[in-house]
């Protein structure tokens, strides 16, 4: 037997122990086979057999499953073993003991994971109500029968005073161009790319985004995230639902522009990415083991890490990303497609909205917002749970700033980062429209309804390692094969319809037929603080 040494880690060491009970375990393996982590592992066990008397105590040999003690092979909690155990022999717990925060910096590298951080100190919108309840004076309305027009724009959308109307012989004319805009629904399917998901997990959510267009006729929009898209889509009509998203590393774009001339139509839109809310200041980050082969075709790139700078090369000011980038993704699709950015919240927001609002060439077609508890396949941890700006107080600085110059609206808001953490995603989108965003951007979400288990306690949250025990963050073909693409794309449809559902019954008791931006009479908080700091009511 090797030596033990005081400084070896051992199982006590890790963040979940394996409760095993060899008396119900039938040794079929299923536990070991599904264990995409290699935490667990089959082994003999040396047991009394007999007490002997005088003679010397004989033993036998028992198969047993045993956890690996090993840092690298460490239990992620995500349960699957406990998931297929006939007898329920088997399943993760969490160890109080853990030293793996410790540990987990092996080479003197930062630790990486994936998922969201770890800001679990409460969230400022369950702080906050509808209060507001139209009633004797002012009837609510009927959330069933009403007809709501629940519609935000994706465009410039241009002042009275700046609209190219002119009034000739006592008809009005039209004497200039307008910026394109795009109505859409309130809820835009967050940026998730091809390699971060696995095919099968990017394809649900195609497929959920085309039937809600198609079927229900809800014109949820699908943001493609960074690195481009299978050239089939790129081909396809389905290509109206897509925004094209335009980051730092400019992966998959030459693919883009040189299918342009084969396209059947233009796509929902353009986002450039400067930042997003999970890791600010740090690239995107692609991990060498998810970049497969259909991604290096798509993305024309070697099987390496992928790493996004953090800011986009060359620009160094807000009219400088206005002048270079938007024009020229505008200027590539005939000025038909509205441009918008995505940046990270952060005590700057409300400068950069400034100075779009202020842009003359009227270019910006929306301003994007990503607070600290937005998600991430990949990032370094310490940059994930520490770095960053919460949502809510940005939004509503930035719609007040648009107020104060009387501007809101156009261009418009869209808010994201932690939307639908509790679940209730339509509650959080309806508090964060009366706080002045035109809509919501969701993701995390999204990829929880296809089946992912990971969570803000610690579970999983290993999207970064290609393992994905689910088959939605890997590009593993054995993982991919777990998850059903037809009722990972059907849960998405039932809970974006009862999305719908949910917001018109909190519309409907405010009394406002349209989205209710910048509605914040209709909101209370419980905290003096909270209210303080939105400008809205408290209520005790």
């Amino acid at each position: 037997m090797a030596p033990v040494m005081a400084q070896d880690v051992t199982v006590n060491d890790l963040p979940w122990l394996l409760e095993y009970s060899p008396e119900r375990c039938q040794m079929c393996g299923k536990c070991l086979a599904v264990c995409t982590f290699q935490a667990i592992e089959a082994a003999t066990e040396r047991r009394l057999a007999s007490p002997g008397g005088g003679n010397a105590p004989a033993y036998r040999l028992a198969p047993v499953i045993r956890q690996s003690g090993k840092l690298a092979e460490a239990c992620v909690g995500c349960g699957m073993c406990a998931k297929v155990c006939p007898n329920r022999a088997i399943r993760p717990v969490r160890n109080p003991d853990s030293r793996s925060e410790l540990l987990v910096r092996s080479g003197g590298l930062p630790a990486k994971r994936g998922g969201r951080n770890n800001l679990l100190k409460g969230r400022t919108l369950d702080e906050i109500v509808v209060g507001r309840i139209s009633q004797m004076t002012d009837p609510a309305l009927d959330s069933e029968r009403h007809t709501f027009d629940i519609r935000a724009p994706f465009g410039r959308v241009l002042g009275a005073g700046a609209l190219p109307l002119a009034a000739e012989g006592g008809l009005l004319q039209v004497t200039g161009k307008t910026p394109p805009v795009r109505w859409i629904y309130p809820v835009i399917f967050g940026d998730m790319s091809v390699g971060a998901l696995s095919p099968r997990a990017w394809e649900a959510i195609c497929l959920a985004t085309a039937y809600l267009n198609e079927v229900h006729h809800l014109p949820v929009r699908m943001c493609t995230g960074e690195g481009g898209l299978p050239p089939g889509l790129l081909r396809s009509e389905h290509l109206q639902y897509m925004i094209l998203q335009i980051a730092s590393g400019h992966f998959g774009w030459n693919r883009i522009i040189a299918a342009m001339p084969e396209m059947q139509t233009d796509p929902a839109g353009i986002l450039i990415k400067i930042g997003q809310g999970a890791k600010p200041g740090d690239g995107g980050l692609l991990p060498a083991v998810k970049v497969a082969e259909h991604i290096r075709a798509i993305r024309g790139v070697p099987k390496a890490d992928l790493l996004s700078p953090p800011n986009h090369q060359g620009l160094y000011s807000i009219e400088e990303s206005v002048q270079k980038m938007h024009l020229s993704m505008g200027a590539a699709f005939g000025f038909r497609v509205p441009v918008a950015i995505k940046c990270a919240a952060s005590s700057t927001s409300v400068s950069v909205y400034n100075n779009l609002l202020r842009d003359p060439y009227q270019i910006c077609g929306g301003f994007f917002l990503d607070g600290i508890q937005g998600g991430t396949g990949a990032a370094n941890t310490v940059s994930l749970e520490h770095t960053g700006h919460p949502l809510v107080s940005k939004v509503r600085e930035c719609y007040l700033a648009a107020v104060n110059q009387g501007r809101q609206g156009q261009v418009p808001l869209w808010a994201g980062g932690g939307i639908g953490m509790t679940g209730q995603a339509a509650a959080d989108a309806f508090k964060l429209i009366c706080l002045g965003a035109n809509g919501v951007f969701i993701a995390k979400l999204l990829i929880q309804l296809c089946g992912c288990v990971g969570n803000e306690n610690g579970r999983c949250n290993a999207c970064h390692t290609g393992r994905c025990p689910v088959g939605i963050c890997t590009q593993d073909p054995r993982l991919i094969r777990r998850l059903d693409v037809d009722k990972a794309a059907q849960n998405i449809v039932d809970y974006m319809l009862a999305f719908d559902s949910e917001l018109r019954k909190l519309m409907a008791p405010v009394g406002n037929s349209s989205l209710p931006v910048g509605r914040s009479d209709a909101l209370v908080s419980v905290d003096k603080a909270v209210a303080d700091a939105l400008a809205i009511a408290y209520a005790c």
